[in-house]
């Protein structure tokens, strides 16, 4: 059988295989905006923050900024698109159309390792949270049961139980799921605001200097660290097939997601860095430990607990993202068909919801991530390019096709898109390349071996020439 590597799918294939999903269609606009900023406000705020704050000191507030207005760039390029091809997928189903299967492949082989490692990393941070608020409280567990075995324990059991609820409530219904979202990212908002205000009334102008210690090299360090809080917007496009008015909720969800994040994001670097000197920052309980420094035990309290609460709604966006990803993938041939298979009674992909909370339990259970989560930032970047790209290209190949929302002055904007991302990749360790490229080689063999021979198009492909 002859096989195109580069074969597109067309306007027809999106609109077949958005019409035969079996997905129940319930989400809307504000709903997208939640899911998104419950992905995006959680881990960043928390854990990020912090250690971006050492290395940049308050000039983190410049990382923030840079990293919004390179999220901004590319959410507008996901609105134009989404709007186009509105299926799950993401950025793999964008690069389908835009560059052809083996391009779009290695986008979602990328995809695959930035939310799996991604919800694994939050999956720990959660734990590690939630440890250290029962320790404030006297409550001490068992380092054998709170540490992977390879960082001196057995298993983090907080992040495999965690892992499990949050599977649980995927498999019975993005609904119900995203009800729950709406209700924590409620509680996350509302305690984040709390901090800010906090923060905010206790600054002392001291802090502030120096204000940039380690230069324009520490702000960019520092924007490639956060820049993992922003894998929210690419969250929010994988449910677009499951949207009831796709073409107009999904830009509008978007837009509403990232003006929150973004006034979120700052406010809460501009009174961090305000309330406390930076070295003094607690890099792994950054919020509640400055409140508690500067004698606001109860905020402390209040804004631990919803922490615990908030990275939850965190979690839950990330792993619905890898499971929709997983889904168009398999319905295209190039992963094993169980990953496609819908549940009858929950409208669920079940089977790939499953698998997907096995394997990030097994990596948030059994393995240490600090010394892989820079390749959630860096397959986050690359998807953020590919979209970008898809942009120039798609309007010349498709200039016809209906855009209920169009990104404004294409060429240029894409291309100080893709300038940002490529300039934040050049600030990640040489030796998360390495591994990057390793993963990449990895992603080219699988496809030569089982995704080419398998794919859909390349069997219809092979059937019309007949």
């Amino acid at each position: 059988m002859k096989m195109d590597f580069f074969r597109k799918k067309t306007v027809a294939d999106f609109k077949e295989t958005s019409e035969n999903s079996g997905l129940k269609k319930n989400l809307r606009a504000f709903d997208l905006a939640l899911l998104g900023i419950g992905s995006v406000v959680g881990t960043g705020v928390f854990v990020a923050t912090g250690q971006g704050a050492m290395l940049a000191g308050p000039a983190v507030i410049i990382s923030f900024i840079i990293a919004a207005v390179t999220s901004a760039l590319c959410a507008l390029t996901y609105a134009e698109l989404s709007t186009m091809f509105p299926v799950s997928g993401s950025t793999y189903s964008y690069s389908y159309v835009a560059f052809g299967e083996i391009v779009a492949w290695i986008i979602g082989w990328n995809l695959m390792l930035t939310y799996l490692v991604s919800g694994a990393a939050v999956a720990s941070g959660w734990s590690g949270t939630l440890v250290g608020m029962l320790n404030s409280y006297g409550i001490v567990l068992p380092e054998m049961f709170t540490k992977s075995i390879l960082a001196g324990g057995f298993i983090d059991l907080p992040a495999v139980l965690v892992t499990c609820f949050i599977t649980w409530l995927l498999y019975v219904g993005v609904s119900e799921s995203a009800k729950v979202n709406n209700i924590i990212v409620g509680i996350k908002v509302f305690v984040i605001l709390l901090f800010i205000f906090l923060g905010l009334t206790n600054i002392k102008p001291q802090n502030y200097i120096p204000f940039s210690p380690y230069g324009m090299g520490g702000i960019m360090s520092a924007t490639a660290v956060i820049f993992f809080a922003y894998i929210g917007f690419d969250a929010v496009s994988t449910a677009a097939e499951e949207t009831k008015n796709p073409k107009r909720d999904v830009p509008l969800g978007l837009l509403i997601c990232l003006v929150s994040v973004v006034i979120l994001y700052i406010g809460v670097a501009l009174a961090l860095t305000g309330m406390i000197p930076f070295k003094s920052i607690n890099v792994m309980n950054a919020i509640p430990d400055a409140l508690s420094q500067i004698g606001i035990n109860w905020g402390s309290t209040l804004v631990a607990t919803g922490a615990v609460i908030g990275m939850i709604s965190t979690l839950l966006v990330t792993l619905y993202g890898q499971v929709r990803i997983f889904m168009a993938m398999s319905r295209d041939g190039l992963l094993p068909k169980a990953f496609a298979s819908i549940n009858e009674k929950h409208g669920t992909p079940a089977s790939c919801t499953l698998i997907t909370g096995i394997v990030t339990c097994i990596i948030a259970g059994f393995f240490p991530l600090t010394v892989i989560i820079d390749l959630c930032n860096i397959g986050t970047l690359f998807a953020f390019i590919a979209v970008s790209a898809g942009i120039i290209v798609l309007r010349k190949t498709m200039p016809n096709i209906e855009r209920k929302f169009r990104c404004p002055w294409v060429p240029v904007l894409p291309l100080l898109a893709i300038v940002f991302c490529l300039y934040i990749t050049l600030n990640i360790p040489l030796v998360t390349w390495i591994r990057f490229a390793i993963w990449i080689l990895a992603g080219v063999i699988v496809y030569f071996l089982y995704g080419a021979k398998h794919s859909r198009l390349n069997k219809n492909n092979a059937h019309v020439e007949e």
